[in-house]
């Protein structure tokens, strides 16, 4: 019975095929003018730091709630918001999104309109599926999607970095396919040296000289001796015999994969201690957690906040606007929110209704109007 397929897992397979390149057989140390050959997303995706700081970015975006404003005031979320694609949930749109974004560098929402012309329905295309139109002066003019032509209002595309000259966006992956293709390089190298049927797993030496008889009788002696283990050099004479398997540090080449970890992270915009890394000379405690946590929200996953912001906000009646909101990231325990819940109130920049929309709190009638308990008062020093 196969394992349950999680939420990432299935808005990768809906949005890219399989890749089944072979994989050669030979241990090879690999050529350095191999390791900018493209990287695909599916080859990408076969590393674990990739897998991971994808999944630490969709999780991220998917835990953030949307509202819509109009007017500097905050209106009854429109079901565009709440369910974009009428046939899946918001939080496989928002992943299908997030991932084509990160592994392509583009999304592509295909929508649909009402009677009214008014946007009823969106769905995520396979990134790879698309083909953008431009004219002889490089503007967008229309899309090609599996053979048929769309026009602009039937496409919204969001885009990673934007480069001059291209309607395409640059993701991490197509931007750095070097430093990604020496990391597969390395892991895959390591795998072929640990498992490859001729190394040998240990050597027979003697003092004095043997003939090939005598090296062929001696080695078969040893292998039936011992289960019939394969990967045993006989050398010289007066047997000893010396172990030759591989360390985990030499096998697995730990130090240039923690590297390879953190670069992955520095790439996706991910903290390393959420990557389960960390870097030299650094030590974790609650405050530069903290620190991490917020500059994960304010800059790792401030291009994909904005771009789904405004193409949300460009698709909705004029005068609306979505926004995220990142109070769900940045919440990091009760102590610590009630503090600031509290010290709000007393400024007077925030109501008592409002801390409880923040808490999830049920409304209550008349909370902003309630005269405030007295705080107890310290006791006189006896």
């Amino acid at each position: 019975m196969r394992a349950p397929q999680t939420p990432l897992a299935r808005a990768m397979a809906r949005l890219f095929k399989r890749d089944d390149a072979p994989v050669s057989d030979p241990i090879t140390i690999p050529s350095r003018s191999e390791s900018a050959a493209e990287v695909s997303p599916n080859e990408a995706l076969t590393l674990g730091a990739v897998y991971r700081a994808v999944s630490i970015r969709v999780a991220g975006l998917c835990q953030l709630s949307i509202d819509v404003e109009r007017a500097g005031k905050t209106i009854t979320t429109p079901s565009l918001l709440t369910r974009p694609d009428v046939d899946t949930s918001y939080r496989a749109f928002i992943e299908q999104t997030a991932v084509s974004l990160s592994l392509a560098g583009n999304a592509y929402w295909r929508i649909t309109r009402n009677d009214r012309l008014e946007v009823s329905s969106l769905e995520v295309l396979n990134p790879h599926d698309v083909t953008i139109r431009t004219n002889a002066a490089g503007r967008v003019v229309g899309f090609s999607h599996r053979g048929a032509d769309l026009k602009t209002s039937e496409i919204k595309h969001l885009s990673k970095l934007r480069v001059p000259g291209t309607p395409y966006g640059l993701g991490p992956i197509q931007a750095a396919r070097a430093e990604l293709r020496g990391a597969i390089d390395l892991r895959d190298y390591a795998s072929k040296v640990s498992t490859a049927s001729d190394v040998p797993t240990g050597v027979l030496s003697a003092s004095m000289p043997l003939t090939d008889e005598e090296a062929k009788a001696t080695k078969a002696a040893w292998q039936e001796s011992h289960g019939g283990k394969r990967g045993v050099a006989v050398l010289g004479s007066g047997l000893t015999y010396a172990a030759t398997y591989l360390t985990p540090a030499d096998a697995q080449f730990l130090e240039s994969q923690r590297f390879s970890v953190i670069a992955i992270a520095r790439l996706f915009g991910v903290p390393a201690s959420l990557m389960l890394s960390g870097i030299d000379g650094s030590a974790l405690t609650y405050a530069n957690i903290s620190q991490e946590w917020l500059g994960f929200v304010k800059f790792g996953l401030a291009d994909d906040i904005a771009e789904i912001e405004e193409a949300f906000s460009d698709l909705l009646p004029r005068g609306q606007r979505a926004r995220f909101n990142p109070e769900a990231l940045l919440r990091l325990d009760t102590t610590g929110r009630y503090a600031a819940h509290e010290s709000a109130l007393r400024a007077g920049w925030l109501l008592p209704s409002e801390v409880r929309a923040i808490e999830n709190l049920p409304e209550v009638s008349d909370i902003d109007t309630r005269v405030p308990p007295a705080r107890p008062t310290e006791k006189a020093a006896a």
